[in-house]
């Protein structure tokens, strides 16, 4: 099956600052991504119910993006990231979220994804 592109845009009332910080730091992303997370340097250990992924970040710049790189991906090319801007026209914060996944997937994915944004923006006052 063919691995596709696709990216989700999320308004939040949180700053840029804020939001950072829930993808960057193990307190804050236990309580929205994952069960548990160990981060030495620029390598995180994210935990889902027994299960472990690892990912390096490959690109970070302070509140406005960190993208990740899995290390068992199989394209080199596929990243994750959490692109946050702010919108100069009603202040919010835009989250945008690049991510791949099998051709077939596409709309799990995005639930998947709507489900977790939703316990982030909770996390976060929205």
């Amino acid at each position: 099956m063919e691995r596709v592109q696709f990216s989700m845009e999320y308004i939040f009332r949180a700053s840029p600052s804020i939001l950072y910080s829930f993808f960057t730091t193990p307190a804050c992303l236990v309580r929205w991504f994952c069960d548990e997370v160990d981060i030495q340097g620029t390598v995180f250990t994210f935990f889902w119910s027994g299960s472990d992924e690892v990912a390096e970040v490959i690109e970070d710049i302070e509140d406005e993006r960190i993208r990740f790189r899995w290390l068992n991906a199989e394209d080199e090319s596929e990243y994750l990231e959490f692109n946050i801007s702010k919108s100069p026209v009603t202040g919010e914060t835009i989250l945008i979220i690049t991510d791949f996944c099998d051709e077939d997937e596409i709309q799990d994915q995005k639930q998947l994804w709507d489900s977790q944004i939703q316990e982030l923006k909770k996390e976060t006052g929205g």
